[in-house]
This record gives C-alpha cells, sequence and structure tokens, in this order.
C-alpha cells in the first residue's frame, strides 16, 4: 500500500514539474511536439531511476560511512553525468536505433535539475531501496506524463489565431500555469487514500 501512495503521489499530486518546478528547461524546451516529449520522457524514466539506484548506493556506503555528506550534490551530478554518458556509450554500441531516436535528449538529461532534484530528496524523505526505485520511475512518469499532456496541448495551440500580444513564450507560460492548477485538483488524493486504507 506504501508503494502504491508513493506511486500516485509522484505522478499526480506532487508532480515533479507542476508542483515542485524541476526540470521546467526540458519541460518548456522540448514540449512543442508530442513525438519529442515522448522521446524525452522515455530518456527521463530510464536515467532517472538508474541514477537514483546509484547515488542511493553512493549516499548510504560511501558518503555516510566515511562523514562526507557535505559533498552529497557535488557526487550526485558526478555520478548522474557519467551515468549518462556510459548510457549513451552503451546504446552506441547495443542498439544504435534507440540512439538514433534519443538523439540530442540522452545530453540533455544531464543538465535535467529534476534527476538531481529526485536523487537528494530520496535521501531526504529516508526511503528504502525498493520506496527509491517506486519514488523514481513514478516521478519520473509524472514528469513524461506533465510534458506529454503539455506537448498536446502545445500542438493545438498552433491551429489557434492567437492574439498578437500573446503569441510565444506569453501563450506557452500561461498554458503551463493552467496545467499546473489543473493539477492542483489532485492535491489531498494521496492524504485521502491514507485515511482509506488506514496508513500513516
Amino acid at each position: 500500500m506504501e508503494y502504491l501512495l508513493i506511486f500516485i503521489s509522484a505522478i499526480f499530486v506532487n508532480n515533479i514539474v507542476l508542483s515542485q518546478f524541476l526540470g521546467i528547461c526540458p519541460f518548456l524546451g522540448v514540449s512543442k511536439k508530442i513525438d519529442t516529449a515522448l522521446g524525452m520522457g522515455g530518456a527521463v524514466a530510464f536515467v532517472m531511476t538508474l541514477a537514483t539506484i546509484v547515488t542511493y548506493i553512493v549516499q548510504k556506503y560511501v558518503l555516510e560511512p566515511a562523514q562526507l555528506e557535505y559533498l552529497q550534490t557535488l557526487a550526485f551530478i558526478l555520478v548522474i553525468a557519467s551515468l549518462v554518458q556510459m548510457v549513451e556509450i552503451v546504446l552506441k554500441k547495443v542498439s544504435p536505433t534507440l540512439y538514433q531516436a534519443l538523439g540530442i535528449f540522452l545530453p540533455l538529461i544531464t543538465t535535467n535539475c529534476a534527476v538531481l532534484g529526485v536523487a537528494i530528496l530520496v535521501i531526504q524523505k529516508d526511503y528504502t531501496l525498493l520506496e527509491a526505485v517506486v519514488y523514481a520511475l513514478s516521478t519520473a512518469l509524472g514528469f513524461a506524463l506533465a510534458l506529454t499532456v503539455f506537448a498536446g496541448l502545445r500542438e493545438q495551440l498552433s491551429l489557434v489565431n492567437v492574439p498578437k500580444a500573446m503569441r510565444g513564450m506569453a501563450i506557452v507560460l500561461v498554458t503551463a500555469g493552467l496545467l499546473s492548477l489543473a493539477f492542483m485538483g489532485f492535491s489531498g488524493v494521496d492524504t485521502g487514500l491514507k485515511t482509506l486504507f488506514g496508513v500513516e
């Protein structure tokens, strides 16, 4: 039950982009078409889950025993950048078609603050490794959901006659704000589920 609550909360209630405002740069930059949004969402899901596992192990078995917790951010950034590079090299050799499909998305993930944010949040929330993996995967799915819905909205906006003063980034930001307000409708769902199932 605890895992289901983490899953629902990370996707809808505390969406990494629309509630916590992490990963805004790819959210605004890669959301012009649904195809690219799905590609970015898949790449982020893979890297975020893998990075969370590795950074969790680094934190619990390297930094904490050596009392080097103050190096957490630097260590996590290095781990994420190295992971992205390794994944890129492996994909290039093992599956060139998938590597071509992901294209520019893999290097972009290195600068996606949502990946680092999730790695740090997992430590702050004091999750177990399994809870951390569920949280990372569901957060990545929430990111992909928000990105895909936003891309669909932007595709529809391109068909509408937007007033001249609102064209470009202005209407994009207004749309992002409205989408964020729509996701606020899910607030309280996790509390309701906890009450329903008697989970503290």
